[in-house]
C-alpha cells in the first residue's frame, strides 16, 4: 500500500445496534458490531473494543516486523489490551485510556534488535501513532436520494 493509500469499509444497520462490516477484501469475512448488554445483545464487539483491538494489534505487528522482519515463530507475541471508559467535561463517555502490554517470547526476547527496536516500534505503528495524534474525522448524513442532512468536519 502506498503511504497516501485509501481504504474503504461498509458498515449496514442489521438490528437495534447491531451492524455488519465488510471490508475492502474480497475473501475477507464481514465482521458483526454489537454494543454490550443492556444496550444490545452481545453479537460482536463494539467500536471502543475494536479501536483497543487495533491498537494492540498494530502494535504487536510493529514489534514483530522490527524484531525478526521474516521467520517469526508461532505465538511469538501475547498481548493485553485493556481500555478504560471514562466521561468527557461534557459527560459523554469515551476512551479514556488504552494499556497495551506485550509478551515476546524467548526468541524474540533474545534477539539482536530487540533494545533498538523497543526505541523504534511505536512509531511505526500507524493505529497507535494517529490515535495519538488525533484523527480528523469528516462526517456526512445523507438522505436515501443523496440530499445531505448534516456535514461536519
Amino acid at each position: 500500500m502506498s503511504e497516501t493509500g485509501q481504504f474503504e469499509l461498509v458498515v449496514k444497520h442489521v438490528r437495534d445496534y447491531e451492524f455488519n462490516v465488510k471490508f475492502d477484501w474480497a475473501d475477507t469475512a464481514s465482521l458483526t458490531l454489537d454494543e454490550p448488554a443492556p444496550l444490545g445483545r452481545e453479537q460482536g464487539p463494539n467500536a471502543a473494543r475494536l479501536v483497543a483491538a487495533a491498537a494492540g494489534n498494530c502494535l504487536s505487528a510493529s514489534l514483530m516486523f522490527c524484531i525478526a522482519k521474516s521467520d517469526v515463530p508461532a505465538d511469538s507475541v501475547l498481548t493485553r489490551v485493556t481500555g478504560r471508559m471514562e466521561r468527557n467535561e461534557n459527560g459523554r463517555l469515551r476512551i479514556g485510556r488504552i494499556e497495551v502490554d506485550m509478551t515476546v517470547c524467548e526468541t524474540l526476547a533474545e534477539a539482536v534488535r530487540l533494545k533498538r527496536c523497543l526505541v523504534l516500534f511505536e512509531d511505526f505503528c500507524v493505529v497507535t501513532a494517529s490515535l495519538r495524534d488525533g484523527i480528523s474525522v469528516g462526517v456526512t448524513v445523507r438522505d436515501a436520494a443523496g440530499e445531505v442532512l448534516h456535514e461536519h468536519g
